[in-house]
């Protein structure tokens, strides 16, 4: 099976080759360009699944480099992830708008990169489920053959419909579950349980996890992020 192939664009050499270890230890192919014109011509030559593209370069920066990339037609799905120290709104907005699917802040925690990576190629069926096994999300690691979750390292203990539920929304990232949804594959159609049943849970969810990796969509449903 072909490797994944990720395209590092970025005028800092540190960065590229922190990058790159992390990315290679985890199995996935590395090319890397040290500004934006480079990076387009290795774009061109690689076919990268997924492209990490610093915003502050010099001469072309990163959102011109997207802008480009998505006005051809070979790269109009490909995945863009942004990666800057800036943290202002309008370049966040800015990446966005041009065609990028996510926005990652410097100083880089490689296992948080690592894991927001595999999520987009998961989300996006780019990447072939290396194992349903486990799947680990920052300092969150879920084992479905153990059946159980460790929060840094730290097992925590969840009961059954807990556990299947955060399965459910961990099972793709990003992705709205709508209240309906949650409860046919939680709890099943021949279940009558209360209208409060999934708000309990989540509620308990965030006790033992922590609050910032199910959000709520009011009036749909309920996602996971990190």
């Amino acid at each position: 099976m072909n490797k994944t192939t990720i395209l590092i664009v970025d005028d800092e050499p540190d960065i590229i080759e922190i990058l790159r270890f992390n990315l290679e230890k985890e199995g996935f192919a590395v090319v890397s360009a040290k500004n934006g014109q480079e990076g387009i011509e290795k774009a061109k030559e690689s076919n990268p699944d997924l492209i990490i593209l610093d915003i502050m370069m010099p001469e072309m920066d990163g959102v011109e480099v997207c802008r480009v990339l998505r006005g051809k037609k070979e790269f109009k799905d490909t995945l863009i992830a942004f990666l800057t120290a800036r943290e202002e709104d309008y370049s966040q907005i800015a990446a966005l708008d041009v065609g990028g699917d996510d926005y990652i802040t410097k100083p880089i925690r490689p296992r948080v990169l690592v894991s927001r990576i595999k999520a987009l190629l998961r989300r996006s069926g780019r990447m072939a489920e290396e194992s349903k096994a486990e799947l680990t999300f920052g300092s969150l690691t879920i084992n479905q053959e153990a059946i159980s979750i460790s929060v840094e390292g730290m097992k925590i203990d969840l009961a059954k419909k807990e556990f299947e539920l955060l399965s459910l929304l961990a099972s793709k990232p990003g992705k709205v579950f709508t209240r309906d949804e949650i409860f046919n594959k939680v709890w099943g159609t021949d279940v009558i349980v209360g209208n409060r049943t999934i708000d309990v849970h989540i509620r308990k969810l965030r006790e033992k996890i922590g609050d910032h990796y199910i959000k709520t969509m009011k009036g749909i449903g309920y996602k996971f992020d990190f």
